[in-house]
């Protein structure tokens, strides 16, 4: 059983530039990992691939799982911290809506062999890193709903719909996008993602009120 790093070592690898030997774990990784599985990739597979020592692989990464859920959790925080800046930048609450919806679907679309591995395997983690990464997957949750609140409180956006149901419709789906994709279909991942883009912020508008739906007479 692989022993976890000590907090301070473990911010210690955090801390630490991205050297060519990191790359290369983290890209032979993740492609081992989409094409044979997390579970079926040996330790002794990436370091192979990645033409690298298991020595340097552990000088970064405390175990397997570790790797894995470093790919992931780096990827968040860089989701995080573009969304904090649409979301306190100018302009209306709407413009930054659709500016956060695009900005998560273009930041999906350049690392989809990364995320779509880590939707595959999270559950395969204990439980004390898959809480730490819902932790933090949460702060982005909470950041964009706080967002579509704002829109609710100016009236732009729709109030007849919880912030926290129209966060989780628009992030599930395109999180699921994977299940159901077909890179050789007739759309890209980034048009799928723009249309839904497209179904999210026309779902926003503040439905006209209108009275209820008569059965037309007979011409």
């Amino acid at each position: 059983m692989t022993v976890a790093a000590e907090p301070a070592v473990a911010a210690e690898r955090r801390r630490a530039p991205r050297g060519s030997a990191r790359q290369s774990i983290v890209a032979a990784a993740t492609e081992l990992f989409a094409r044979r599985g997390y579970e079926a990739t040996s330790v002794q597979e990436i370091v192979a691939a990645a033409e690298v020592t298991k020595g340097a692989l552990y000088h970064w990464f405390g175990s397997k799982s570790e790797l894995l859920t470093s790919i992931y959790r780096e990827l968040l925080a860089e989701q995080t911290q573009r969304l904090r800046e649409i979301a306190a930048g100018g302009g209306p609450v709407q413009e930054r809506l659709r500016a956060a919806a695009l900005d998560v679907v273009e930041h999906t679309a350049a690392h989809l062999a990364e995320l779509t591995v880590w939707a595959r395997s999270a559950h395969l983690l204990d439980d004390e890193q898959a809480e730490a990464t819902r932790r933090e997957r949460r702060r982005y949750h909470d950041l964009f709903r706080d967002l579509v609140r704002e829109g609710q409180q100016a009236g732009v956006v729709r109030g007849d719909v919880s912030a926290t149901v129209v966060t989780h419709t628009f992030l599930s789906a395109l999180g699921n996008i994977h299940t159901w994709f077909r890179p050789d279909g007739p759309l890209t991942f980034t048009e799928v993602g723009h249309q839904l883009v497209a179904l999210f912020v026309g779902g926003l508008h503040t439905p006209v009120e209108s009275g209820p739906v008569r059965d037309r007479a007979p011409s």
